[in-house]
């Protein structure tokens, strides 16, 4: 995984399409934990997600890509029925 020093700098970071080849989730210090029994599949936080790390199937949500997921809390933020809750990642670290 390359850390931020490695990734090029400028133009070549907005160069379309390019951001499954940059996982970034390593640098989150919160991560949204999905509460699958609250949730109604409005897909808001699918829309608002600037990593585009909800996972859906089948027009449903089925969880979250942690591995570019940068923990803005933005999903929990817009769901309008509370069902993502971002806890801290020391939690989940090993």
């Amino acid at each position: 995984m390359k850390g931020y020093k490695e990734i090029p700098l400028g133009g070549k970071i907005i160069e379309a399409g390019n951001a499954e080849k940059y996982e970034t989730g390593s640098w989150r210090t919160y991560r949204p934990i999905w509460d699958k029994e609250k949730c109604k599949n409005c897909l808001l936080c699918w829309i608002y997600c600037p990593d585009s790390s909800i996972i859906l199937k089948d027009g449903k949500m089925v969880g979250q890509d942690y591995r570019f997921c940068k923990g803005c809390g933005i999903c929990a933020r817009e769901c309008p029925f509370q069902a993502i809750e971002m806890k801290p990642e020391s939690e989940y670290k090993k």
